[in-house]
């Protein structure tokens, strides 16, 4: 019974006042046997609500005690989570909310004022409920629903919409079903040896796929328990670590780069003698910041890879540090990985391609897109990554490049042409176009290549500032260069990494 349901009646049934949930700001914990309970009450809410198995449930909201209840209790009840992205800009938000045929959406009260801006201009009735996310309680159960009102839940039942960045500058819903999410919490917990003695810390937001299976399904199906902060905090994140025994973390590359430029760990009231190693994963690990991490902390890093469309996990390198490989996400685990040619070929060792992957953690298709759908996946269930890369002779993975143009910030996944088409809005603009460039504190930053209108002038700060009002600060170009002409093939199409490999060279 791979569904998120039967694994919280297992835990609740088996380990009942274990404790599985500890929120540090308000001190809330959270039993296996009262998130059954809570799940359970929750799930009646929304049927009272009018809602039936397989509707969809919105949350725009940060970490904490409430937002892992409406998650899971989402999923346990027979609803299909739609987590909305807080970095979402205005447009955005309205497509998201559009695009998922969601109704019903938590929110907390910082988050009002987007939300209702965008709901207003869809013509779709929306329920909103704001919520205390360091309250007890979320919502009130009827009493008078049995707890077998709820829908039976099987492992091919959808449990999760959640939108990552296309190509085409749309976010592209990715629909994972429940054996996805537990076949995601499974190989997360045989790559690193998890059982019901460890403890994670979330560093990592319940919007994005690594903070959903890896932080909180993993710990789920190993029978642990997680320690949920509102966010991540350099200045807090060893304090937690020591203060809950946490015994490993899961962060992206910009974290460590934080933590390295951040933190020194002289303080003399910091237990960590429990934690066992670090996960990081949503982009590749320079190798450089990997071992100043280990050299400044001495404590594991164990690189990783996953996708959206994976539920998070790929490979990973082994526990056993005399077997990894620095620069390398590592090897398969759970699921199988080969590397193809362009005719769909697989290569021999060493001998770049696209990497594939197939496994129960593959996701289902893409929502409201099967023509993309059928493009990324093959008959036979193997998913196209859109990476590039090669694998050595033991099996180890390592990337080399995308075929697509997503531009991966601080593990934020970035699509190109959604900031080109903010900068063709800029009356002054006549060509443009995004592309990734290396940045040693987010892995990628933000350049854009602009070619002016005839007659018209202005500066990189004019259009930046266009720019941070219509994507916000985070998708804002560091660097906007301008000017005379883009690179361009035979079609008139502007060829995009031509821009980073000039950007290289000018570096």
């Amino acid at each position: 019974m791979r569904t998120v349901t039967h694994f919280i009646n297992q835990r609740a049934e088996q380990t009942p006042d274990k404790v599985f949930l500890i929120a540090p700001e308000t001190d809330l914990n959270l039993t296996y046997k009262q998130l059954k309970e809570d799940c359970i009450a929750f799930g009646k809410q929304l049927m009272n609500f009018g809602l039936t198995k397989g509707d969809k449930v919105s949350f725009l909201m940060g970490n904490d005690y409430q937002t892992v209840k409406i998650f899971l209790g989402t999923v346990y009840s027979g609803f299909i989570a739609a987590p909305l992205n807080l970095r979402a800009h205005p447009a955005q938000l309205e497509y998201l909310l559009d695009h998922s045929d969601t109704t019903l959406i938590f929110f907390t009260e910082d988050q009002s004022e987007k939300l209702k801006s965008a709901t207003r201009k869809i013509n779709r009735e929306f329920k909103l409920i704001c919520v205390d996310i360091d309250a007890e309680r979320t919502i009130q159960s009827d009493e008078n629903l049995p707890a077998d009102f709820l829908p039976d839940i099987h492992e091919d039942d959808e449990g999760l919409l959640l939108y990552t960045s296309g190509t085409t500058g749309l976010p592209s819903g990715v629909i994972l079903s429940h054996k996805n999410l537990i076949a995601g919490g499974q190989y997360t917990t045989q790559a690193h040896g998890l059982d019901i003695n460890d403890r994670a810390l979330c560093s990592l937001p319940l919007y994005h796929i690594n903070g959903e299976i890896v932080s909180l399904i993993a710990p789920l199906v190993s029978g642990g328990s997680v320690v949920m902060p509102h966010k991540f905090s350099a200045t807090h994140f060893w304090e937690l670590l020591s203060a809950y025994g946490c015994t490993w973390f899961s962060v992206v590359p910009t974290i460590i780069s934080y933590l390295c430029n951040a933190t020194d760990l002289k303080e003399n009231h910091l237990d960590l003698d429990q934690l066992r190693f670090g996960r990081s994963a949503s982009a590749p690990l320079p190798p450089s910041l990997h071992k100043v991490f280990e050299e400044k902390f001495h404590i594991p890093i164990i690189e990783t890879m996953g996708l959206t469309e994976t539920a998070a996990p790929i490979c990973s390198n082994p526990m056993d540090p005399s077997k990894r490989k620095y620069g390398s996400p590592g090897i398969a685990v759970g699921n199988e990985i080969k590397i193809v040619d362009k005719a769909g070929n697989e290569v021999e060792c060493h001998t770049q391609g696209e990497i594939m992957i197939r496994g129960d953690n593959v996701m289902q298709y893409y929502y409201k897109n099967p023509e993309k759908t059928k493009k990324t996946l093959t008959p036979d269930g193997w998913l196209y990554s859109g990476d590039l890369g090669y694998m050595d002779e033991d099996g180890f993975l390592f990337v080399t490049g995308r075929i697509k143009e997503i531009i991966i910030k601080g593990g934020e996944n970035i699509a190109p042409k959604e900031i080109d088409e903010v900068l063709y809005k800029h009356p002054k603009v006549h060509d443009a176009a995004a592309v990734g460039i290396p940045d040693e504190s987010y892995g990628e930053d933000i350049l854009a290549c602009v070619v002016l209108k005839a007659g018209c002038t202005a500066t990189e700060e004019e259009l930046q500032q266009f720019c941070k009002t219509h994507l916000g600060e985070f998708k804002t170009p560091r660097i906007i260069k301008i000017m005379n002409d883009l690179p361009k093939g035979p079609s008139g199409k502007i060829q995009r990494l031509k821009l980073r490999d000039e950007y290289h060279i000018e570096s």
